[in-house]
């Protein structure tokens, strides 16, 4: 019903002379005394032929209204399937279509084309970089100072805040190298455990860990780059304490931390992107895209992420129940 109105209304213009032609049409035939047979008769008439019309205009109306509908969406794409016009005026329209697809396409064009330069740029950035890095790291474990360990942590970090680039980069790409089959959860952690060992022993964190013998449907790479930003973030905000790695049931793993927590108005925004959070805006250094890259990545896994936080500290859960894989992220 509501589309009828819309449709008269926008015939409103010729129902309007329809209407005054009629008026002056019958009060010519009241003027010269015609009978009201005639009226009747000629009324019927033109009822019937305009009825007709109006019948068949709705109906093109109608159809060119659903074809427009369904090409919503599809006309981001191709221009291929728009209606045929119907008077100069819709095909300047058209022609106003084509000119901003086209300029819509060059505009693209030129995007990725820059993107894809950018990208290739940062990811060879990325991989020479790392081998001042690792030469750097070669030379400080050469001596054993406290100045050499604190040294050798500010390395790594910066070699984490590399990585973390690298993975923005990577996720951000059209195909992302995941390789999906069965792996050992312990032999993931271990490899994350081990890149911290020193931070442990610095700081003076206990860590807490039996094995889990359990395998996982998942990507070695990714859910290590996603366990060691975890380890990373529990033991930059616990100064005292102990970290603990373990199983929950339904196949959670959680790394559950002793730290200074999560404010409770802060929790529901910790995966956003960029969002640093009371405790990121006192540490000056937090950067809001470690937690955001985890959640993408579990998400792109088929892994579910979540963080619980009190006075007590913090637990991180992943869930590594099998389920359907998003490889489109």
């Amino acid at each position: 019903m509501r589309f009828l109105f819309n449709f008269l209304y926008y015939r409103r213009r010729i129902i309007a002379v329809i209407l005054l032609v009629a008026a002056v049409f019958v009060l010519f035939m009241a003027l010269y005394g015609v009978p009201l047979a005639a009226y009747v008769y000629a009324g019927t008439i033109c009822t019937v032929i305009t009825a007709a019309a109006a019948a068949g205009d709705f109906r093109r109306y109608y159809a060119k209204h659903k074809l427009l509908r369904e090409l919503q969406y599809e006309i981001l794409l191709t221009l291929e399937h728009l209606p045929e016009c119907e008077n100069e005026v819709e095909q300047r329209y058209q022609q106003l279509l084509e000119t901003l697809f086209t300029e819509k396409t060059s505009l693209e064009s030129a995007a990725d084309k820059r993107y894809e330069d950018a990208v290739m740029y940062f990811t060879m950035w990325a991989h020479q970089i790392k081998t001042p890095i690792s030469a750097m790291s070669l030379a400080l474990q050469e001596t054993d100072t406290e100045e050499s360990r604190e040294l050798s942590e500010n390395l790594q970090r910066i070699e984490q805040y590399v990585e973390m680039a690298l993975c923005y980069v990577r996720l951000d790409s059209e195909s992302s190298d995941f390789v999906i089959r069965g792996y050992s959860l312990d032999k993931i952690i271990r490899q994350a455990v081990r890149k911290f060992s020193g931070q442990f022993i610095r700081r003076k964190i206990t860590l807490v860990y039996e094995p889990l013998r359990v395998e996982v449907l998942t990507d070695e790479k990714w859910l290590l780059f996603v366990v060691e930003q975890l380890i990373s973030n529990a033991l930059k905000y616990t100064k005292s304490g102990n970290v603990e790695i373990s199983l929950r049931p339904e196949k959670k793993l959680s790394i559950l931390d002793t730290g200074i927590g999560i404010a409770p108005e802060d929790l529901p925004r910790v995966f956003e992107r960029g969002y640093t959070g009371n405790n990121g805006r006192a540490d000056k250094k937090a950067t809001g895209i470690g937690l955001y890259l985890c959640k993408r990545i579990c998400k792109a896994l088929g892994h579910g992420i979540e963080i619980r936080s009190g006075k007590d500290g913090t637990e991180v859960l992943i869930d590594l129940r099998e389920k359907e894989i998003d490889t489109r992220e």
